[in-house]
């Protein structure tokens, strides 16, 4: 069974910091490639980070240089290190596969996110 548990969003100032996990379940984290997607009111879903099984990085360029993506195997999780943040990155905040996971039957499956507000 798939559970993707996405956790430490909260409200912060313009500037600050915030550090992002997400529990995976199944013994699939290992070998997959893993991302951090948000979507802002209004707005479509996009993809902000991702990392491979060998924890090779790419970024969306809006977050290049302030985001950083980190994974765990041994504790199926994966973190998302964001600094220096501003209102745009204001966003429900979901961790998943990429490409996301299908569910038979289902279709994409997410998690519940976490949201992250920038705000003074």
């Amino acid at each position: 069974q798939v559970q993707l548990v996405e956790s430490g969003g909260g409200l912060v100032q313009p500037g600050g910091s915030l550090r992002l996990s997400c529990a995976a379940s199944g013994s699939i984290f290992s070998i997959r490639t893993m991302a951090w997607y948000r979507q802002a009111p209004g707005k479509e879903r996009e993809l902000v980070a991702r990392i491979t099984s060998s924890s090779s990085t790419r970024y969306a360029d809006s977050v290049k240089g302030r985001f950083t993506i980190s994974r765990d195997n041994a504790k199926n999780t994966v973190y998302l290190q964001m600094n220096s943040l501003i209102p745009e990155d204001t966003a429900v905040y979901y961790c998943n596969t990429d490409p996301p996971i299908l569910v038979a039957g289902i279709g994409v499956y997410w998690g519940k996110g976490t949201l992250v507000t920038v705000s003074s």
